[in-house]
C-alpha cells in the first residue's frame, strides 16, 4: 500500500470504491516472528473503538494464564455496559474457561475442547454475532489434526455478512491462506531469548 491508502491496482470487479473497501476479510498472523497476537489484539482494540462486536477466542495458552490484553479488553467491554462506549466484547479459552467444554487435561480432551470451540464459532458467524473475531493460536489445532482445515476454509470462504476474522498462530496451512485476503508473515530477526532472556512482564504478558 502506498503511504496514502490508495490501493497499487484497481480491479475490474463491478464493485464501488465504497462496497470494495468495506469487504470483509480474512486476516492471518503467521511465521516464527513475535507479535502475531500482539496485532491482533491491536486490531481488537480498534475494532472497539468502531463500536464493533468482538469475540476473541484463545485455542492454546492456558485457561489460567491472563494475558494483558484479556484484563484491558475486558475493561472496555464494561465500559460498553455500563457507559454506551465503544462495543462489546466477549473473551473465551480453551480448557476450563470454555463455556461449552466438560473437560480439560489430556491431549484427547483439549482436541474435544478444540472441536467443540471450533464447533461454537461456526454457529456464530453462520448467525452473525460478531463484527470481528480473533481466533488466537488457532493454527495449532489445525496443525495438530483437532480441526479440520477444509472446514475452516470453507466456513470462512462463505461465512454471512460482514464478518471479520483475524487468525494467528505458527504454521497457517496452504488451504487457510488461500482463502484469506491479508496475510502477514512475521519473521525473527532477533529475540532476547537466542540470549538466554525469559519473558517478562508487561513485554510477553
Amino acid at each position: 500500500m502506498r503511504p496514502q491508502g490508495q490501493p497499487l491496482v484497481v480491479p475490474d470487479d463491478g464493485l464501488t470504491t465504497r462496497q470494495r473497501r468495506n469487504r470483509p476479510l480474512v486476516m492471518v498472523h503467521t511465521g516464527p516472528g513475535k507479535g502475531k497476537s500482539t496485532a491482533a489484539f491491536g486490531l481488537a482494540m480498534r475494532a472497539w473503538n468502531q463500536g464493533w462486536k468482538v469475540g476473541v477466542f484463545q485455542f492454546v495458552k492456558s485457561a489460567k494464564w491472563r494475558v494483558g490484553e484479556q484484563t484491558v479488553l475486558e475493561h472496555l467491554g464494561r465500559l460498553h455496559e455500563t457507559e454506551g462506549l465503544g462495543g462489546p466484547v466477549e473473551w473465551h479459552k480453551m480448557g476450563s474457561g470454555w463455556s461449552w467444554s466438560r473437560k480439560s487435561g489430556t491431549d484427547d480432551d483439549h482436541a474435544v475442547a478444540a472441536a467443540e470451540g471450533w464447533a461454537e464459532i461456526k454457529r456464530r458467524l453462520a448467525t452473525e454475532t460478531h463484527d470481528l473475531y480473533v481466533l488466537d493460536e488457532f493454527t495449532y489445532p489445525m496443525k495438530w489434526g483437532w480441526v479440520d482445515v477444509d472446514d475452516v476454509a470453507d466456513t470462512l470462504a462463505s461465512r454471512p455478512g460482514r464478518q471479520h476474522v483475524v487468525i494467528t498462530g505458527r504454521d497457517a496451512a496452504p488451504r487457510l491462506l488461500e482463502v484469506a485476503d491479508l496475510v502477514t508473515e512475521m519473521t525473527k530477526v532477533k529475540h532476547p531469548m537466542d540470549v538466554g532472556q525469559k519473558g517478562q512482564r508487561g513485554i510477553e504478558w
